[in-house]
């Protein structure tokens, strides 16, 4: 399994957190576990060579070769595979909670926890993107004109200053922040900060924050396979093991120890520098 990070185009460098092309020889080991865990980040990918499927709590998805995926907001794991054991490459996008409103004009509730070709969301401009995509042979080509797409869409929508300074919150403190301090600091009562996330984010400031929490566990697990997760200091992050335990459970579905005792060099490959 290779993965290339790729340097976003400057006009969307701050509302893409990464973008990569991936490519593989075929399906991972059986005893991998291929599990793409929460990060707080709506993903557009394109299986340039072999199809993929994505399954989770919500249902199941098998995508052809060439198409333009969206993958909405995710507070669940999700296992992946490959069409056919076959080589396999793809180009990946992931984009910031403050990024996805900016480029996606939806609802973003609707799009929790789902997969959609891209033409299900944007309609007509995005199919004939993705047929161009597909009829182009170089990978750095299609990257390119995918980059002038998501410009486009860019320059179609206005910043929400409030829900922006609300995430950086977040953010900044590593999902330790509450909603009632977010009302406190912007004027704005919790209730209208919830349906501001529901609406332009598609999860709740508390969900958002719980992932936030989460990886700063799993992330170094994933870089450092050796880690032991109780090794970090949980009273920073959660009010007690059972606390960590219960949002462990739900983002990977397994306890950290029997998540650390399984396979999962697929997923970890994104976490990769």
């Amino acid at each position: 399994m290779l993965l290339r990070h790729i340097q976003p185009h400057p006009q969307l460098r701050q509302y893409i957190d990464k973008m990569w092309t991936f490519e593989s020889d075929g399906r991972a080991p059986q005893e991998d576990m291929k599990l793409i865990v929460p990060n707080g980040s709506p993903k557009l990918t394109i299986p340039y060579r072999n199809g993929v499927s994505g399954s989770n709590k919500d249902g199941f998805r098998l995508i052809k070769e060439s198409s333009i995926i969206f993958i909405g907001m995710c507070d669940v794991p999700t296992v992946v595979d490959l069409e056919n054991d076959a080589p396999h490459g793809n180009i990946g996008v992931e984009f910031s909670p403050l990024g996805a409103y900016r480029l996606f004009r939806l609802r973003h509730a609707e799009l929790k926890n789902k997969i959609f070709i891209i033409d299900e969301i944007l309609g007509r401009s995005a199919r004939e993107i993705q047929e161009i995509i597909a009829n182009t042979e170089s990978v750095d080509k299609k990257i390119q004109i995918l980059q002038a797409f998501l410009i486009r869409l860019l320059t179609h929508s206005e910043q929400d200053q409030i829900l922006d300074y609300c995430i950086q919150q977040i953010k900044n403190s590593k999902g330790m922040v509450n909603v009632s301090d977010l009302a406190s600091k912007t004027g704005y009562s919790t209730k209208w900060i919830y349906e501001k996330f529901m609406e332009k984010v598609g999860l709740s400031p508390k969900s958002l924050s719980s992932i936030i929490r989460f990886s700063q566990f799993y992330e170094q697990w994933a870089r450092q396979p050796e880690t032991d997760f109780f090794n970090r200091d949980l009273r920073n992050y959660f009010y007690d093991q059972s606390h960590f335990i219960k949002d462990f459970k739900r983002f990977t579905g397994l306890s950290p120890l029997k998540f650390a005792a399984s396979e999962n060099e697929f997923g970890r490959i994104f976490y990769k520098d």
